[in-house]
C-alpha cells in the first residue's frame, strides 16, 4: 500500500501496541490478560506494520527470528516450573529462584509471570511465523 496517512500512522501506533502489550503482560495475573493476549496485541503491531511495509521491513524491525522467538520462549516456559524443582517447592509456586542469584531480592517476580514471558514470546513467534508466512506467498 502507498497510502502517507497509512504509513505514518503505523510509525506512531506500532510502539504503542508494543507498550500496550507489556502491559496487557504484566497485569495479566491479577487482572484480564496475561502472556497470550499480549503476545497477540505484540504480533499484531508486527503484522500491521507488514502490511504497510511488507514483510522484510517487519522482520527487521523484530530483530529475532520468529524461530528464535519460538524456542526462546518455550525455554523461558519450561524454566520457570522447573526452578521450583531446585528450591523443593511445588511445581509452579514462589518466587523465582533465579532472581535471587542475581541480587534481585526486593523484586518479587512469581513464577506466573515467568511462565508468561514464555507464552508472550512464544505466541509473538507463532503468529509472526504464520502470518510472515503466508504474506510472502
Amino acid at each position: 500500500m502507498d497510502s502517507i496517512i497509512l504509513r505514518t500512522a503505523a510509525r506512531y501506533l506500532m510502539p504503542i501496541f508494543l507498550l500496550f502489550s507489556v502491559i496487557i503482560l504484566l497485569r495479566g495475573h491479577n487482572a484480564p490478560g496475561g502472556g497470550f493476549i499480549g503476545g497477540l496485541l505484540a504480533a499484531g503491531a508486527f503484522v500491521f506494520y507488514a502490511i504497510v511495509y511488507g514483510v522484510a521491513a517487519a522482520s527487521r524491525k523484530l530483530l529475532i527470528a520468529p524461530y528464535t522467538l519460538i524456542a526462546l520462549g518455550l525455554l523461558v516456559a519450561f524454566g520457570s516450573g522447573i526452578s521450583s524443582f531446585f528450591n523443593d517447592q511445588p511445581f509452579m509456586t514462589g518466587e523465582w529462584s533465579v532472581l535471587k542469584i542475581l541480587w534481585l531480592n526486593d523484586l518479587p517476580i512469581g513464577t506466573p509471570l515467568v511462565f508468561d514471558l514464555g507464552v508472550y514470546l512464544a505466541v509473538i513467534g507463532v503468529t509472526t511465523t504464520i502470518v510472515f508466512s503466508l504474506a510472502e506467498e
